[in-house]
């Protein structure tokens, strides 16, 4: 797929959110089963509630309901607004940055890079997310599950990441299946962090290449980089 990329491009990299940036599952397990004891249902795990991640709230909310028995549209409406409500209240109480992710960011922005985060969390509440952490700063776009009207792995909200950084194309860095199929879509190289929400292996996945360690991130661009300009 490289031979398709412009070398310039590459300074482009829009990362994934949840999985990818932050382990953002402990706040995520919380808001759900405070949303499952409204109605009366027993709490999930957080196993089985991290495997729910990745296509937005409203899928995560139906997973949930799956899981626990239940089903009604009215429910979910119930369930959605209670987990948002707790959600929002306090979405980095337990969510922490992946170890060396701050570094990274920073040495990519020392490079050149232009960076944007890609992710199916409400724009607002992944900007929160952003900036309690303190890593906002890095990032000149954030597209969330609202900002398009579309959600991954359609590929318009990676495409819209991109044309918010002025890059005709770039890397996308995120750490499961949906992240993947949306680089697809997209035409973008994928770069699997593989410490993430995955359900699947590596090779399954295919990425353009994989890390578990984000302080290898810096030196793997520079590699991808220059596979780009060959």
């Amino acid at each position: 797929m490289f031979d398709q990329v412009e070398r310039n491009a590459v300074t482009a990299i829009v990362f994934d959110l949840d999985g990818t940036l932050v382990d953002s599952a402990p706040d995520i397990h919380r808001s759900a089963n405070v949303a499952l004891l409204a109605e009366g249902r027993p709490e999930l795990s957080i196993e089985a509630i991290t495997s729910f991640i990745g296509n937005g709230v409203a899928v995560l909310i139906r997973r949930a309901m799956a899981a626990s028995g239940v089903a009604g549209d009215d429910v979910h409406a119930r369930m959605m607004a209670r987990f948002l409500a707790d959600y929002n209240r306090a979405p980095t109480e337990l969510t922490r940055c992946y170890p060396a992710v701050r570094e990274a960011l920073a040495q990519l922005s020392a490079k050149g890079h232009r960076l944007a985060v890609c992710t199916n969390k409400p724009e607002a509440i992944a900007r929160a997310v952003l900036d309690d952490l303190a890593i906002g700063g890095y990032f000149d776009a954030v597209i969330g599950g609202d900002t398009t009207g579309a959600h991954k792995p359609d590929p318009r909200p990676l495409k819209a990441a991109l044309s918010a950084l002025g890059a005709p194309g770039g890397l996308y860095v995120g750490d499961s299946e949906t992240d993947a199929e949306t680089a697809r879509a997209g035409a973008v190289p994928f770069v699997l962090f593989a410490e993430g929400y995955r359900a699947h292996s590596v090779a399954e996945i295919d990425p353009v290449t994989s890390f578990s360690d984000f302080a290898e991130l810096s030196g793997i661009v520079d590699s991808l980089t220059d596979a780009a300009a060959l």
